[in-house]
């Protein structure tokens, strides 16, 4: 019996040091895709991309770095996505943040070769401009229930931030029950002065992350709409859902707006990926929502996002942790247990 899935590739932030190894560990079987990245990095002067996975340390300061970060996960989750149960049909494909990069492969609009150029120039361009910084900050409780009041008071204040002289600041990405937000320094200092401390760990800085998706990155689009053709980009093989929560459909899709979405819209404005993970369950309404490895992170931002929507009578992570156990809906493949689930 065949069970349909939403397929959700993960962006920066995920290869950490309990992924350092995952290529050698679930993907040794797929030598020529990853040759031909590595082939890429040699080409480029840059190590290559299973060696950076097979070393036998790991440090925060390497491999946070965009240009290391970003090849890695792309590699990870792509070689995941193609590493799945032969029962389980993708009936659609999206991605947090750099993570769309990886959805755009995944659903075939770009090459695999040409998806990982994409991701490795952009993430070389963010680390080698490093403009801003990123932070996290939630403001749904811990029981995932949404507070509309909460969010909205933390965007004014954002908001108000960023009128200050010198201080740049805004919403960054949407992410299940957390704000990602993006400034310069005054800009993220500021709030961080202004809120109180939660769980004890938030806000959070995020090492080696620029202001994605604001206007500070214009610089950044720029540079990579030049390198990057439209060319590369084609039909997708399934529906692809973007930042938006706009699908592009096979057959349908403008490819030259899809290219420009990519290097315009999708640097440097907010990216939701609450409204992604919603639209795909409205319009799909899938038996699984899949998220590829490196990493478990992004499971309770879909799961947040889930219970936001009041899926399939989900009201709080309590449910939601019922309904995994009994029946799973989300499958993270960054975990062993989960993983096998969907795996041959």
């Amino acid at each position: 019996m065949t069970r349909t899935a939403v397929l959700i590739c993960p962006g920066r932030g995920t290869y950490n040091k309990a992924e350092l190894g995952y290529l050698h560990r679930h993907h040794a079987d797929k030598g020529a895709l990853l040759g031909d990245f590595d082939a890429q990095r040699a080409a480029a002067g840059q190590e290559e991309v299973t060696s950076l996975d097979g070393a036998t340390r790991f440090s925060v300061s390497k491999y946070s770095r965009g240009d290391v970060a970003s090849p890695l996960i792309y590699a990870s989750a792509l070689a995941d996505a193609r590493s799945l149960a032969e029962d389980i049909e993708v009936v659609a494909v999206t991605g947090n943040s750099m993570g769309w990069y990886i959805a755009l492969a995944a659903a075939g609009a770009l090459s695999a070769a040409d998806g990982f150029t994409v991701v490795n120039t952009m993430g070389t361009l963010m680390q080698e401009q490093l403009i801003g910084g990123q932070l996290v900050y939630p403001f749904a409780g811990a029981d995932w229930r949404n507070d509309p009041q909460r969010k909205a008071e933390l965007l004014a204040l954002v908001a108000e931030i960023s009128g200050r002289a010198g201080h740049d600041l805004a919403l960054s990405i949407d992410l299940g029950g957390m704000l990602v937000l993006a400034g310069n320094e005054a800009g993220l200092a500021a709030f961080e002065a202004a809120v109180p401390v939660v769980a004890e760990r938030f806000p959070m800085r995020l090492a080696n992350h620029a202001a994605f998706h604001t206007p500070l990155q214009e610089p950044v689009a720029a540079e990579g709409r030049r390198r990057l053709a439209v060319e590369m980009f084609r039909q997708p093989d399934v529906p692809l859902i973007d930042g938006r929560g706009q699908i592009w459909w096979p057959g349908a899709s403008d490819t030259a707006r899809l290219w420009d979405y990519t290097l315009g819209h999708q640097v440097v404005a907010p990216y939701d990926f609450t409204r992604a993970v919603q639209t795909a369950a409205r319009e799909f309404a899938p038996d699984l929502f899949i998220i590829t490895g490196p990493g478990t992170t992004l499971g309770g931002a879909v799961g947040q996002s889930l219970v936001q929507l009041g899926w399939q009578g989900l009201i709080d992570k309590d449910a939601f942790q019922a309904r995994q156990t009994a029946n799973p809906l989300l499958a993270a493949m960054g975990d062993p247990a989960q993983r096998a689930l969907v795996t041959a």
